[in-house]
């Protein structure tokens, strides 16, 4: 059983969640969900924190959740914005390879139009296509591996990003 952890970025409703939780089944690692470590420790929703904190403060938090979470053998799904953290991308590249789950902007708006409010962490000034372009580069550079995730379910696209894991010499 690997000991690495695998953490995946990219932008919301690129699919960390879904595909995160068939990785860690196949690796035989745990399943961590930052945005949900977040919640609880906030004791409100993201769409709730962004409401009454703002998205500096919802940063704020995923930064302090990465930072103290346990990374150790687990399939890490991490928030949108994690990139904005050097220290917390530092801190996930040293425990293993970040994959960054990569889809074209059309296929990301209408995943997050089809979902509730997600409280992503941006400025509301904002629009999404604004928000994609300007945290591309930031995935492009911290990825260890890239994967088209728009291409087929959750089951292909974890399949597919196992297969790189291993060719690229990473446990998975």
């Amino acid at each position: 059983m690997p000991s690495k952890t695998i953490s995946l970025i990219g932008m919301p409703g690129a699919g960390k969640s879904s595909i995160g939780v068939i990785l860690a089944k196949r690796c035989g690692l745990r399943f961590v969900d930052t945005d949900l470590d977040l919640q609880v420790r906030a004791g409100a929703t993201l769409q709730e924190i962004l409401e009454r904190d703002g998205f500096r403060r919802l940063r704020q938090l995923e930064h302090e959740v990465l930072l103290a979470i346990d990374l150790e053998g687990a399939v890490i799904a991490t928030g949108g914005s994690v990139v904005y953290s050097a220290d917390a991308m530092r801190r996930l590249r040293a425990a293993g390879p970040v994959a960054y789950l990569r889809a074209d902007l059309a296929t990301l708006q209408k995943r997050v139009a089809a979902a509730p409010p997600r409280g992503i962490a941006c400025d509301p000034e904002l629009g999404y296509a604004a928000v994609f372009a300007e945290r591309t580069p930031l995935y492009q550079r911290y990825a260890d591996i890239t994967v088209d995730a728009d291409r087929g379910d959750a089951e292909t696209v974890a399949s597919r990003l196992q297969e790189l894991l291993q060719a690229a010499e990473f446990p998975a």
